[in-house]
């Protein structure tokens, strides 16, 4: 698998330069896809059959910290890296510094500027980038929404009226709303749900007194330097590169500069957090590198890693003696071994206790995982903590994923000690019990960034710890002939379990609120611990044992 996801990468790289890239490196997409799921399957399965029980339950944390340590690769470093290769490549970048003032009023910064009052002029040299202006202050005092809602409003018409959107985003941006008949279900059965709940559990909403204001802008102008030779599209990236997050870009994020719009100044609309009240800055930059050259050799250094790593393990890594296929033969007798290989699994004994174990035991968490970012940047008047996105990043990003680690490891480390039955009721309440913090911070609502990120913390540890018992469990209940199989089964219940409860948590907050949902959640960790008291669980599991350790050849 992992050969066949390197051939998919290094042809994503090499149709990316194409002209109908898209339907190419979909293609290639579908098939990397596929063998990445097919890939954790048989990871997951070469991690059952490799390591005895002990080790497993030893390793589980880890295993799930170096998952993290690849997601934050793939979505961090990558991008970072494609970014640098942009960056150096086609026209220079142009930074733009954006700084917060704290004054008593403010209006949007460079509002009376018509676009078409800015003087554009044909430079000499090479061609590059202008912008006006290099460097805005934006003043923390907020606005009324209908004056910030009229800004961006005529900055994406001048845009689109000027070509600086393709026609897949002008479509985008110009798609009105259509209004759908709600069905029978929706009257009948949601509708009276609703009200039934609303009127029981419910609360009443006060309006908000920032509903009329809206966070400060400030507006930036670009152009080129010069007309770009003929049939030639420059186009220009534009985004925050570093500080806070509180600053964001609300309009103009990717624009197109030909021969016949090289010469207008293209809009892009910065706005504050409207609960950003402190000096702050961050620096964007206006970049028009070789986006396709970038990716093409992202991807084909992935590629390459994908081959080496291919090459090594076949190498390296060992074969276990129980690692040999169950059936071979003809494709019917695949076939048949194929839904046999389902069959067994839920005729497992106690499966309906299982399966329920597998759906119900993170059904709390499942909906709070949903409302938990939400609930700390709503405004105060919401039920919310008005915290800004910047602050909501390092509470989660860098508190939570700390204490979501050690939680996992030590959880890990002691299953193994001392088997996971010893522990399993501590990593229950571990689980559930630490959510009850939100129900705290909904009440008080403290304005102590210690405090908030203690709770946090508190959470994340406690899911960490309590997450371990469900991964053993997995393991677990997935031994025997088809473990691997099993394993992937289980872990599509493990999705079920999180996707399920997590479509109606919105639903359900936007009827009652942030406090009575918070006390929700706390009552939808009670079927956990019923269902725990039933399922079955060998004492000895995860515990170091002579007859668990595997023998592998070379």
């Amino acid at each position: 698998m992992q050969l066949l996801v390197g051939a998919g990468l290094a042809g994503v790289a090499l149709t990316i330069p194409l002209p109908n890239f898209f339907r190419y490196t979909l293609a290639f997409f579908w098939l990397l896809a596929f063998s990445s799921a097919t890939h954790d399957v048989a990871a997951d399965g070469f991690y059952m059959l490799g390591l005895s029980k002990h080790d497993q339950a030893w390793f589980v944390g880890v295993r799930s910290t170096f998952y993290r340590v690849a997601m934050i690769t793939g979505q961090g470093f990558l991008i970072i890296f494609a970014g640098y290769i942009e960056s150096h490549t086609g026209l220079p970048t142009v930074p733009v510094r954006v700084q917060t003032e704290i004054s008593a009023a403010g209006s949007p910064s460079h509002l009376l500027i018509s676009p078409d009052s800015i003087p554009v002029q044909s430079e000499t040299g090479n061609l590059h980038i202008v912008t006006y202006p290099n460097s805005i202050n934006i003043s923390t005092q907020s606005q009324p929404r209908a004056r910030i809602d009229s800004i961006k409003i005529f900055a994406k018409k001048w845009n689109i009226q000027h070509g600086f959107y393709n026609t897949i985003e002008q479509t985008q941006k110009i798609k009105s709303s259509v209004k759908i008949k709600s069905s029978w279900w929706q009257r009948v059965v949601v509708a009276n749900l609703e009200s039934f709940i609303k009127s029981y559990f419910g609360r009443e909403k006060t309006s908000l007194k920032s509903g009329n204001r809206a966070g400060n802008v400030g507006i930036v102008y670009f152009h080129l330097s010069s007309k770009p030779q003929a049939g030639k599209s420059i186009n220009i990236n534009f985004g925050r590169e570093t500080g806070d997050k509180s600053i964001k870009l609300v309009e103009g994020e990717h624009f197109h500069f030909n021969a016949n719009n090289w010469n207008k100044p293209a809009m892009a609309v910065i706005q504050l957090d409207p609960k950003l009240k402190t000096a702050s800055v961050a620096t964007f930059e206006a970049k028009a590198g070789n986006i396709p050259l970038a990716w093409s050799i992202t991807f084909f250094i992935l590629a390459g890693m994908f081959v080496f790593f291919f090459l090594y393990h076949k190498v390296m890594l060992p074969y276990p003696d129980s690692d040999h296929a169950i059936v071979s033969g003809s494709s019917k007798e695949i076939i048949r071994e194929f839904f046999r290989t389902f069959a067994l699994f839920f005729r497992r004994e106690n499966i309906g206790i299982v399966l329920a174990f597998l759906l119900l035991y993170r059904l709390g968490e499942a909906q709070l995982v949903k409302l938990a970012s939400p609930f700390l940047l709503d405004a105060q008047e919401a039920g919310g903590l008005a915290l800004t996105t910047g602050q909501v990043g390092f509470v989660y990003g860098t508190v939570g994923i700390l204490a979501l680690t050690v939680g996992g490891l030590l959880g890990g480390f002691l299953a193994a000690r001392d088997g996971l039955k010893r522990w399993l009721w501590w990593m229950v309440i571990a689980m559930n019990l630490p959510n009850a913090v939100y129900i705290y911070l909904s009440m008080t609502m403290p304005h102590s960034m210690l405090i908030i990120n203690s709770c946090v913390a508190i959470e994340q540890f406690g899911y960490g710890f309590g997450f371990t018992a469900y991964m053993l469990y997995m393991i677990y209940v997935s031994e025997g002939d088809h473990k691997t199989a099993h394993f992937a089964i289980t872990t599509g219940f493990m999705a079920l379990g999180m996707m399920l409860p997590g479509m109606v948590s919105g639903w359900v907050e936007d009827m009652i609120g942030y406090q009575h949902f918070f006390i929700w959640v706390m009552i939808a960790t009670i079927p956990a611990f019923i269902v725990t008291k039933f399922i079955p669980l060998d004492p000895e599991f995860g515990k170091e044992k002579k007859e668990d350790k595997v023998e592998v050849s070379e």
